[in-house]
């Protein structure tokens, strides 16, 4: 690399470790090391200053699932910014988040056909948090205010996503800030701490999640759970039917179910996760779905054929972005 180049390489370094403070990250040993400082995306790769290429395996943090600088991405991107960026959805709606709601219904599970627009996975979250207490609120039930989630459990770093998250790693300096919760074991067959073998075991840790909700349904608004698979608690992957049992036990003794999907995923996915885990297409379905950089949504319905009315539950949220 040319001198130019390395010394601004070197410039650059400086100035970030001088003035970015980066997540996820533990600054003393950044500050030791030499980092990659990235300058653009080709597809896969990612390219840094120096042209050095890295495949860019984890998308960005799930963001880029396509890839970088796709054209016909690009083309819509700049296309839109040639009308407008941005237009409050306060009171007003906008072509394109009308377009793209009505698209991301069609693409989802039946039932669900409202959407929310929030900016990030733990905004969600929180959004998702705050219409499952509202909803019990406006109902007049003011003894649900708390949640249900599981062990090993990551949903955002905001207090409230941190309150129903389930790893000491990220969430446990901040235990005085957080509201109190009920924890549930994960489904974790590959180290199952009851020492038992799927399917022979009939999905026995369950049976902690069913005692809580027996104990304190009154006292939850939602179960809060990450369908399929725990991403950040370490590939968790929850056995067939443990979703459906779960949605099973929350309409048994009336509370909500908020599924977090943790990839930046198509809505498609939203149908193919949630149905095929059995939790939408059941009678008396009460569900909530988000996803980490994708898609999030919240709808109570009275078996998938039909739609509740307006007043009873008039939320369905979607978020784009990444928390």
């Amino acid at each position: 690399m040319a001198t130019g180049g390395r010394r601004d390489r070197d410039t650059l370094v400086r100035l970030d470790m001088a003035h970015v403070w980066h997540p996820f990250t533990q600054m003393r040993g950044w500050l030791a090391s030499e980092p990659l400082v990235i300058e653009r995306g080709e597809g896969c790769w990612l390219v840094d200053v120096d042209g050095r290429r890295y495949i860019d395996g984890v998308s960005s943090l799930w963001v880029n699932v396509h890839g970088h600088t796709v054209p016909e991405i690009d083309q819509a991107v700049s296309a839109q910014l040639g009308r407008i960026a941005h237009s409050t959805l306060l009171g007003l709606a906008n072509v394109a988040s009308t377009e793209l709601a009505a698209e991301l219904v069609a693409l989802g599970p039946p039932g669900l056909e409202k959407v929310f627009y929030s900016e990030a996975g733990a905004c969600a979250v929180e959004v998702a948090l705050k219409m499952a207490f509202g909803y019990w609120r406006h109902r007049g039930v003011a003894t649900k205010r708390t949640f249900l989630s599981l062990e090993h459990g990551y949903h955002g770093d905001t207090l409230g996503a941190v309150s129903v998250g389930g790893i000491d790693l990220f969430h446990a300096a901040y235990q005085p800030l957080l509201f109190p919760t009920f924890k549930a074991p994960s489904p974790y067959c590959y180290r199952c701490p009851l020492g038992l073998t799927h399917p022979a075991c009939d999905i026995a840790c369950l049976g902690p999640l069913e005692s809580i909700l027996e104990d304190h349904a009154r006292e939850i608004c939602a179960v809060v759970v990450e369908p399929l698979v725990q991403a950040a608690g370490g590939m968790i992957t929850a056995p067939a039917g443990y979703l459906r049992r779960v949605r099973e036990l929350c309409d048994a003794h009336d509370v909500l179910l908020i599924c977090e999907l943790p990839d930046n995923i198509s809505a498609a996915a939203l149908s193919m996760a949630v149905s095929a885990g059995g939790a939408v297409k059941v009678v008396e379905t009460q569900a909530l779905i988000t996803f980490e950089d994708g898609v999030s949504a919240l709808k109570k319905a009275k078996a998938a054929e039909y739609a509740p009315p307006p007043s009873e539950f008039p939320y369905f949220g979607v978020y784009r972005g990444h928390g």
